[in-house]
């Protein structure tokens, strides 16, 4: 997959001393994702905007707010996220990510 006629953000939003890393890319439409690597750890991420995560490489085990357990999405697959919450992930291995940011 490619995307086309995008801007990129060149600078990188950085996480977790670094192991989290991703760089936005900015659509004609102003739709906004970012693409991104996560190193093995413990993560917890905050929500303003619903997301879609879809994990392009790697394995990510996500446990939404509200919920008692995780869920392990391998490459391929992807989870939604809705706006103004969290969610906490286990990663195991490095992991390959596009998140895409839904408005309204």
């Amino acid at each position: 997959m490619q995307f086309e006629n995008v801007t990129v953000i060149k600078k990188a939003n950085i996480y977790f001393d670094g192991k989290v890393t991703s760089r936005a890319v900015i659509f004609e439409s102003g739709e906004k994702k970012t693409l991104g690597i996560m190193l093995p750890g413990e993560y917890e991420f905050n929500t303003e905007e619903a997301e879609i995560m879809d994990v392009m490489a790697g394995s990510m085990e996500i446990m939404l707010a509200g919920e008692s357990e995780y869920t392990s999405y391998g490459a391929g697959t992807s989870f939604k996220v809705p706006a103004k919450s969290s969610f906490k992930l286990i990663i195991k291995e490095p992991a390959d990510y596009c998140c895409s940011y839904l408005k309204g």
